[in-house]
């Protein structure tokens, strides 16, 4: 990627805690991986809600996985975000690793309540004696955004960010700014994004800072990011903040 001719403005991007937050928010299924009684690594795919950001499995006692849990508690989950890219692997993806606990008293109630919040036909079979309900302390955090962009956090970090309340329903206002604002998406790109020469742009992402653009210049292709003047809270609001990055890449 050639190097930016001037300094992005105001490029944050939200931090890996963050994103993580928002993959797991966006999806109930991911592959579970236990320990078997002999040490041996098991992976199953599995469906969960999450309680404040932990993950939320209901598990057959009589499935492997679920006598895995029961014999030692320690696991993990990688969670893949909802497929935007031909390549799977430039998709964003989390690993979130740590141990079991079976939730009692009022949490186990919420956590019951998390669970058939995103999983519907759980209800046919979360209150039988054979399944269990496990929440997942989360310990730490892997995420990967795609090729070259990746980040590790601790469970605290993760637990105290919050989903981003705009990426989930970006797809359309994404779609809506490549087909009809391709000229403004340069000129941010030009102005704001670091890279003078551009003469194309296409926007990949985005989210309650800002932009993720693919750039066309002449010294090839490229990536950058303009933020928005302040983070935004709702899919709502980012119109404005589009039509805002657009008047000052024109005012230069």
């Amino acid at each position: 990627m050639p190097p930016p001719l001037t300094a992005p403005v105001n490029a944050v991007r939200p931090s890996a805690a963050e994103e993580a937050r928002t993959i797991a928010a966006s999806t109930n299924t991911g592959t579970l991986a236990s320990l078997t009684a002999d040490g041996d690594p098991w992976a199953s795919f599995v469906t969960f809600g999450l309680l404040g950001g932990a993950p939320v499995l209901c598990v057959s006692n009589l499935a492997e996985h679920g006598r895995n849990l029961s014999g030692d508690q320690r696991a993990s989950i990688a969670i893949v975000a909802p497929g935007t890219q031909d390549d799977p692997l430039a998709s964003g993806r989390i690993t979130l690793a740590g141990h079991v606990e079976a939730p009692v008293g009022d949490e186990r109630v919420a956590a019951r309540e998390a669970h058939l919040a995103a999983v519907d036909a759980a209800k046919y079979y979360i209150d039988y004696s054979d399944f269990s309900l496990w929440v997942l302390r989360v310990a730490r955090v892997r995420w990967v955004g795609g090729y070259g962009r990746m980040d590790s956090t601790s469970g605290q970090a993760y637990a105290e960010a919050q989903p981003d309340p705009v990426t989930p329903f970006s797809a359309g206002a994404v779609a809506h700014l490549n087909a009809d604002h391709a000229e403004a998406l340069a000129a941010m790109a030009r102005t704001l994004g670091g890279y003078p020469d551009t003469t194309a742009a296409v926007c990949t992402g985005a989210d309650r800072y800002g932009l993720d653009l693919r750039l066309t210049t002449d010294r090839g292709l490229a990536y950058t990011r303009v933020g928005y003047a302040a983070p935004i809270d709702s899919i709502d609001q980012l119109r404005s903040a589009a039509v805002e990055l657009t008047r000052r890449a024109r005012e230069g």
